[in-house]
């Protein structure tokens, strides 16, 4: 057996089997979801990312808010020590205004000590006004700090946000590229079913358990579905017995797309004699209408071997199924 007969034996018999066979119903879905995550595990892992970032968002809530309150118990206690060092120095000030009360009293006993000492005095005063300058410098360099510090923290905050961000759009890209080969397959298995039922439908019409009208009707169907196209049905007589030797009514299906004249065929088989008559059938239409038919084409599931070079020899184009036909 040939590649070719294999792969056409399993495209007939596969459908079925997956159909009346659990065990190969199983076996298809086990390779499956191998390279395909089912609908609950994509959820489940949805829900988790949802969760996690849930969560991230609230600590990361948690952390600003207590970075605040810290911020703001510090901003308290340089203040209480700033009140309480201006108290001290109140105190300062009142207590050297006593002693230099004192000291005028007794200014002409002994100036120059007096002098000497609110020298003394004066320059204790600016070595204090220095360090007062200098912890107010301080307290402002820890504030910019804690300025800087807030700010790289909400520009940390920031970044977290956007790679979460861009996270979540890999993992919506990587559920969309999954839906769309899960589409595909499901396409796939569509067309393959259809081409089933068609080869089914064609042993039917051979075997009479349907009609060959309604097998021609059910590929017309889905040929205008799948090339675009409106087939048109057309009725002629045959005066001088061109097509069957003897006068007779010739029916064709007519396909007009684009300026394109093309006449189909189809049947649930074809012969090698009724190839020929094929042909004849579409002179028959060119001498008739004074045209010249742009394409030939077969839609038939059983073609007989014997008909295939002859099909070749008269330009025919030969499809299995109408999902096949490209116009």
């Amino acid at each position: 057996m040939t590649p070719d007969e294999a792969k056409e034996i399993i495209v007939k018999e596969l459908p079925a089997l997956l159909e009346k066979d659990p065990e190969i119903h199983r076996f298809f879905l086990n390779i499956s979801r191998r390279h395909f995550a089912d609908k609950i595990v994509t959820e489940d892992r949805f829900d988790r990312i949802l969760d996690e970032i849930r969560r991230d968002r609230e600590e990361q809530s948690r952390k600003w808010e207590a970075n605040q309150q810290a911020l703001e118990r510090d901003r308290e206690e340089q203040s209480r020590k700033w009140e309480a060092n201006q108290q001290a120095l109140e105190r300062d000030r009142e207590a050297q205004n006593r002693k230099w009360e004192a000291n005028h009293q007794v200014l002409e006993i002994n100036q120059e000590e007096q002098n000497r000492k609110w020298d003394e005095q004066h320059r204790k005063w600016e070595a204090n006004q220095q360090a007062l300058e200098h912890d107010r410098e301080e307290r402002s360099r820890k504030w910019d700090e804690q300025n800087r510090k807030w700010e790289a923290n909400q520009q940390a905050l920031e970044h977290d946000r956007e790679e979460r961000s861009r996270k979540w759009e890999e993992q919506n890209r990587k559920w969309e590229a999954n839906q769309q080969v899960i589409n595909e397959i499901l396409k796939d298995i569509h067309a393959l079913v259809r081409k089933h039922d068609t080869t089914i439908g064609a042993l039917g019409a051979r075997w009479g358990l349907h009609t060959e009208q309604a097998f021609r009707e059910a590929l017309k169907g889905i040929l205008e579905e799948f090339a675009n196209v409106e087939v048109i049905n057309v009725l002629e007589f045959d005066d001088d017995g061109m097509v069957f030797g003897r006068p007779d009514q010739i029916e064709l299906d007519l396909i007009v797309k684009n300026g394109t004249l093309i006449i189909v065929e189809i049947k649930s088989s074809m012969s090698k004699s009724e190839m020929y008559t094929f042909e004849r059938k579409v002179r028959f239409y060119e001498k008739r209408h004074q045209r010249q038919v742009d394409k030939m084409i077969v839609i038939s599931p059983m073609v007989a071997p014997k008909a295939i070079p002859v099909a070749e020899k008269l330009g025919v184009h030969i499809y299995t199924a109408a999902e096949d036909v490209k116009i």
